[in-house]
């Protein structure tokens, strides 16, 4: 009997990774092999790693955009596209806007929803759409799930959940919305299964990557979170600016006569660590480097890191407890460090030799824990189209 499967998609601005699950005996999803194609629209490449012990391939993959990346897969005989008993495909998407909350079965009028917010999320929402409208001419007979990146966060109360400004604004949807909620699902998930006397408490969650933020768990749920209309707020990123004055953004229209199109590259490709440092937008990069403004934008990463993480306990009127993940989050011992011995006030003493070693744990017995948990997106996505499959 063939088994089921399914295929996730996620869909970057100049990246398309994917991962296909088998359906287990028990209808629990478990991933069979994942992979990226890397550098879409220039000399890239495309790498598989299964998971049954097999050996990763690479090869070389020059794909103009992401359709073609995805003609790419469906022509691998043992691709994530072209596996025996392929029921449907899920996908992340960064921007759900006010009124995609929950995961859908993508049709005309969800798809038009998500391009109506596009703008809101130019790097992720274009190609994720790309993609969605390719697997559709495709395979017209599968199914496709969207999952959002902003609907973890839609219980926030109001006072974390608007700007100051009138309320008409409000109405037409122009409110925090946080992202990386995929993330953060599986993490509130990881804590009730591992740690559930934690996972009952408030807990700040790192997101330390490319892309980084933070948000605030109450027994579970975001409650608040660093980014908010668009994935620009917050930490800095690898090449977003994070949070910044909008008086910044008056002078570069004013001052240098920069219009809409010329701020936004400027605010999405050319800030944060890169723009800072003048030298990458890689942490490790940064972190090897001896030039004084790239040690400045490490140090600056860790301030605000440090700096969000007690903005959100204040925002649950405590913390119990901290967890990183994401790629720095998960692989930088350094920037794990320094950021804990910025959170010494808050009561976390961290373990040196824990940390060098990964953790999961990173404190002391006598402290607030923090730990290291590894995220899982994309399981996160294959669950709920594997329930949106087997509800319709």
């Amino acid at each position: 009997m063939t088994s089921r499967c399914l295929c996730v998609l996620n869909a970057g601005s100049s990246s398309l990774k994917f991962a296909l699950y088998r359906v287990m005996p028990d209808g629990a999803p478990r991933r069979a092999l994942s992979g990226e194609v890397e550098r879409i629209g220039e000399k890239g490449r495309l790498l598989i790693a299964p998971t049954d012990g097999a050996a990763p391939r690479e090869t070389p993959l020059a794909a103009r955009d992401h359709a073609e990346a995805l003609a790419a897969l469906a022509a691998l005989p043992d691709g994530p596209l072209t596996a025996p008993g392929l029921e449907g495909f899920g996908h992340r998407v960064v921007h759900g806007g006010p009124t995609l909350t929950t995961p859908v079965l993508v049709d005309t009028a969800a798809l038009a929803q998500i391009e109506a917010v596009s703008p809101l999320a130019p790097l992720h929402n274009p190609p994720a759409i790309t993609v969605l409208k390719a697997l559709a001419a495709r395979f017209p007979a599968l199914p496709q799930v969207a999952c959002f990146d902003t609907a973890f966060h839609r219980g926030h109360p109001a006072v974390a959940d608007r700007f100051a400004i009138p309320d008409e604004f409000y109405q037409a949807g122009v409110r925090r919305y946080g992202f990386h909620g995929l993330s953060y699902e599986y993490i509130a998930g990881a804590l009730v299964a591992h740690y559930p006397a934690v996972a009952a408490g408030r807990v700040v969650v790192a997101h330390l990557g490319n892309g980084a933020s933070m948000c605030a768990l109450a027994n579970g749920h975001s409650v608040d979170s660093s980014m908010g209309f668009t994935a620009l707020d917050g930490l800095p990123m690898g090449t977003r600016s994070g949070s910044l004055d909008p008086g910044v953004i008056l002078w570069l229209q004013q001052q240098k006569g920069w219009n809409g199109d010329r701020v936004e590259h400027f605010l999405y490709e050319e800030c944060g660590l890169k723009g800072l440092s003048g030298v990458s937008n890689d942490m490790r990069t940064l972190l090897a480097s001896e030039a004084p403004l790239a040690q400045l934008a490490v140090e600056y990463f860790v301030y605000h890191v440090a700096r969000t993480a007690g903005a959100l306990a204040a925002s649950m009127g405590g913390i119990d407890a901290f967890v990183f993940t994401a790629g720095i989050g998960e692989r930088s011992p350094e920037i794990r460090a320094r950021v804990l011995q910025r959170l010494e006030w808050l009561g976390f003493t961290l373990d040196d030799a824990a940390n060098q070693q990964g953790g999961p744990c990173l404190t002391t017995g006598s402290a607030r824990p923090a730990y290291v948990i590894p995220t899982d997106e994309e399981l996160v996505i294959a669950r709920h189209t594997l329930a949106l499959i087997d509800a319709r």
